[in-house]
């Protein structure tokens, strides 16, 4: 039987897919005919989300609860999939948070828990499916960054290099894949509405107060995968976004980096 969505006979793996971004990404694979694994912390979460989409989209969606900030997290979920006689073609590194405030205005395992979280295990999913998309020659990696990866961010360091790690990284790995048939792309969304704003804090700051209205999950979602189908290497959603994600080029970066402190404190 002839395909009649581009994504039918394929799997997406979605992680952080029990909310937010992650929710509206798994929804777009779906629409498009892609089966979905949904992977997260929250079981219970996920499975309304796959009975949802299961349903309306008319495709399987398999739940695998994990919390990928732990240590081998990606591994023991790619386990997991093997053990289900699951596979992998594209890979939604969604997983991730951050927090508000400087360094050491959290503990240290919450530090360390976003580096593990949001760069650690992002790669290591990617490294484990990395060989069977090229030698397929299709599918790929939407890694989910932020406006924030641009720049320097004091009273947020350890988030903003985070996500430039995931900025880096996946302009590489799309470099790397030139030609190959497989699709490497960064989404970086600016203030989104989500659970997100929640957990980190940002919602206090000036930034928040001053970049007027966020933008819902679902238009920024649609607008990272219609990206990664045309294979673009960064999206960032939104001309104001796109406006900050390049402003910095222009300006000392001594100045970009009282600026953005600035935007960062406490409104």
């Amino acid at each position: 039987m002839a395909r009649t969505k581009p994504g039918q006979g394929q799997t997406a793996l979605v992680t952080g897919a029990s909310a937010g971004i992650g929710v509206d990404l798994a929804e777009c694979f779906a629409r498009d005919g892609y089966d979905l694994i949904l992977s997260a912390r929250s079981e219970g979460a996920l499975q309304e989300v796959a009975a949802r989409l299961a349903q309306a989209h008319g495709v399987k969606a398999h739940v695998v609860a994990q919390d990928l900030g732990a240590i081998g997290g990606g591994s023991a979920l790619a386990n997991a999939i093997k053990g289900n006689g699951l596979e992998v073609d594209v890979v939604v590194n969604n997983a991730g948070y951050g927090h508000a405030g400087a360094l050491t205005s959290s503990d240290l395992p919450t530090q360390l828990g976003m580096i593990d979280l949001n760069v650690r295990a992002l790669v290591e999913l990617t490294y484990l499916y990395w060989d069977r998309m090229l030698a397929n020659k299709r599918g790929g990696v939407l890694n989910v960054a932020s406006t924030a990866a641009f720049q320097p961010g004091p009273l947020m360091a350890n988030y903003y290099a985070s996500k430039a790690y995931v900025l880096s990284f996946s302009e590489a790995l799309w470099e790397e894949a030139r030609g190959a048939g497989v699709h490497v792309s960064c989404l970086c969304p600016g203030p989104t509405v989500s659970k997100f704003r929640e957990r980190a804090g940002t919602g206090k700051t000036r930034l928040a107060k001053n970049a007027g209205a966020a933008m819902a999950s679902a238009p920024v979602a649609r607008m990272g995968y219609e990206g990664w189908k045309r294979n673009q290497r960064v999206v960032v959603t939104g001309l104001p976004n796109k406006f900050i994600a390049g402003f910095g080029k222009f300006i000392p970066r001594a100045t970009l980096l009282r600026m953005v402190r600035n935007l960062q404190s406490p409104a």
